[in-house]
C-alpha cells in the first residue's frame, strides 16, 4: 500500500507556533488599521494560549476588552481562522483574570503573575506615595527620572504646550493668586510628547516641595473602583483632594459612569480651591465621545493646546540629543550629522521611534564592529519607516467645511430640522464623517446631535446611491474632501 507523501512545506506549516502565528497576525493588525489605532488599543493585546480549535488573548483593562470585542472582534477572528483554518472560537480574557487563574495551577503562557496596581493602590484602595512622589501625600503612576524640562526638545509644533507647562510651574497665577490655565489639556497622537511634558510638570512640582500626583486614567479608574470595593472612597477622595496637582494622562480611556462622575467632582473640587489640573489625551475634549458632556465642557473650560506632528528640523533636534546623550556613556559612538540627518527624513511619526533608532545604531555598530553610515541606518530603521498618514480628519473639520461650503450653519446640521438646503449638507457630512474618520455609525450619530446609527446608515447609503448616478454631486463631494484634506 502506498502512503502518499506529506508536502515539507504543509509539514513545515503545521509544526509553527501559535506564538508565530500570532506574531503575523500583530503585523497584518498594524498595517491594517494605521499605527495610532493599533498602539492604542491593541499593541497590549497577548496570546494566552492556542490550541487549535481555541485561541485565548488577554487585555489589561475590561475597558479594552469590551471596545475589542465591539469594534474588532470579528477581524481578529478572521485573521486567526486564515492562520489556522481549524479555530473555532476566540477569547478575549482580563489579563487579571489570567492572573487569578495561572496561580490556581491553570498554564497561562506569556502573563506576568505580578499585579503592580494592586501593590501601588494598597489593600484599601487608597493611592500610595511611589517613586519620585513625596512619601507625605498621595502617589500615582512612578515618573521616567528622564521625562524633564531640561530633556524636553522644543519645536513650532510643541512650543505653545511647552510655554503653558513652564508658565504653570513657575507659579503662573492671575491677581487673585489662582491658577491661570485650569485645567491645561494637551492632546496631541502617539509618540508626539505629551507624556514627558505631563511627568516634566510632575517632576517640576516634586522639586519645589510641592504634592503633584501623575496617574494614566487606567490608575485613576483601578484606584476608584477598589477604593469602592473596599469601602475607602472617601480616603481615596480626600487624598486626592489635599493635593497642588492633579496630573492625568491618557484620558480617552476613562471609563464607566460612576468613574467619570468621581472625576468631575475632583476636577470641580481642585479647580475650585485653587490647585492645578494637567490633562492630556488623544484629542480635544468636543471628541471624546466616550466622556460625559459636563466633563467634555469642564475640561474645555481652561486652555487647550495641540502638540502638531513634528517636522523635520524638531526630529534633527531630537535625534542630535539622543546621540549626544548616548556618546557621553560611550565616547566612541559617534553619529555623523548627514546619518541624522537621513533619519530625521525617513522616521516621521514618532518620537519614540527617533530614539530608537539611534539607540539601535549603537548596539549594531558595537555588535558588527561597524561604522555608523547610511546604510547601517538604512539597515536599523527599516522598520520604523512607515508611509506618511493622510491628514487626521475630524467630525469639527468636517462640520465647518460642510456648513461653510452649503451657506447654512453647524447649529443646522446637528439640529431636528429637516428642510432640504438642511437635509443634503447634513447627509453629506455624515457621509464624510464615515469614509474620512474612523468613527462608528454610533459615534458620527452622537457627534450629529444625538441621533441613531440608523440615521447616519440610510444617509450614507443615500448619498453612495445618488453619486453613482450624478456626476456633479460626485465631483462635489471630491472637492469637499480635497478641501478636508488640505
Amino acid at each position: 500500500m502506498n502512503v502518499p507523501k506529506k508536502n515539507p512545506e504543509a509539514a513545515a506549516d503545521e509544526r509553527e507556533t501559535p506564538a508565530a502565528r500570532w506574531e503575523r497576525i500583530r503585523k497584518k493588525l498594524r498595517a491594517e488599521l494605521g499605527e495610532e489605532t493599533y498602539m492604542s488599543w491593541f499593541a497590549s493585546l497577548q496570546l494566552v494560549d492556542c490550541d487549535g480549535r481555541l485561541s485565548r488573548l488577554s487585555v489589561p483593562t475590561r475597558f479594552l476588552k469590551s471596545w475589542i470585542e465591539e469594534h474588532h472582534f470579528q477581524r481578529l477572528k478572521d485573521h486567526w481562522q486564515t492562520e489556522l483554518p481549524g479555530i473555532e472560537k476566540v477569547e478575549l480574557v482580563v489579563r487579571t483574570a489570567v492572573m487569578r487563574s495561572q496561580v490556581a495551577g491553570e498554564k497561562a503562557e506569556g502573563v506576568a503573575i505580578a499585579n503592580p496596581e494592586a501593590d501601588r493602590f494598597g489593600k484599601r484602595g487608597i493611592l500610595r506615595a511611589t517613586g519620585n512622589v513625596r512619601a507625605d501625600g498621595p502617589g500615582g503612576s512612578p515618573l521616567d527620572p528622564r521625562m524633564t524640562f531640561t530633556t524636553f526638545i522644543v519645536g513650532k509644533q510643541n512650543g505653545l504646550a511647552h510655554a503653558a507647562a513652564k508658565q504653570i510651574v513657575e507659579a503662573g497665577t492671575n491677581a487673585n493668586g489662582t491658577p491661570r490655565f485650569n485645567p491645561l489639556y494637551v492632546h496631541a497622537s502617539v509618540g508626539l510628547g505629551k507624556t514627558h511634558l505631563l511627568q516634566a510638570i510632575a517632576h517640576a512640582y516634586d522639586a519645589q516641595g510641592k504634592r503633584a500626583v501623575y496617574l494614566t486614567a487606567e490608575k485613576f479608574m483601578y484606584g476608584f473602583v477598589a477604593a469602592l470595593k473596599n469601602q475607602s472612597a472617601i480616603a481615596f477622595k480626600e487624598a486626592l483632594r489635599g493635593i497642588d496637582a492633579l496630573i492625568i494622562d491618557d484620558l480617552q480611556f476613562l471609563q464607566g459612569r460612576a468613574v467619570q462622575q468621581e472625576f468631575c467632582h475632583t476636577l470641580n473640587a481642585l479647580t475650585d480651591a485653587g490647585r492645578q489640573v494637567v490633562v492630556a489625551a488623544d484629542r480635544p475634549p468636543v471628541e471624546l465621545e466616550n466622556l460625559e458632556d459636563r466633563v467634555r465642557s469642564r475640561l474645555g473650560g481652561g486652555l487647550t493646546v495641540e502638540v502638531g506632528p513634528m517636522d523635520e528640523e524638531l526630529r534633527l533636534n531630537i535625534l542630535m540629543a539622543r546621540a549626544a546623550l548616548l556618546k557621553a556613556e560611550d565616547a566612541r559612538f559617534d553619529v555623523p550629522m548627514p546619518v541624522l540627518a537621513h533619519i530625521a527624513s525617513q522616521v516621521t511619526q514618532s518620537g519614540r521611534d527617533l530614539e530608537a533608532a539611534v539607540t539601535r545604531l549603537l548596539h549594531h555598530s558595537q555588535f558588527y564592529k561597524k561604522a555608523v553610515t547610511t546604510e547601517l541606518a538604512d539597515e536599523v530603521i527599516r522598520d520604523l519607516v512607515r508611509p506618511t498618514d493622510p491628514r487626521r480628519i475630524r467630525v469639527e473639520d468636517i462640520l465647518r467645511v460642510v456648513s461653510k461650503h452649503y451657506g447654512v450653519t453647524r447649529a443646522d446640521l446637528l439640529s431636528s430640522r429637516r428642510t432640504a438646503n438642511v437635509v443634503r449638507p447634513r447627509q453629506i457630512a455624515m457621509y464624510l464623517a464615515k469614509v474620512l474618520t474612523l468613527r462608528s455609525l454610533p459615534e458620527i450619530g452622537r457627534r450629529f446631535g444625538g441621533r441613531d446609527h440608523t440615521t447616519v446608515l440610510h444617509a450614507v447609503r443615500k448619498i453612495e446611491g445618488l453619486v453613482q448616478g450624478d456626476k456633479a454631486l460626485a465631483e462635489e463631494i471630491e472637492v469637499l474632501k480635497r478641501m478636508l484634506m488640505e
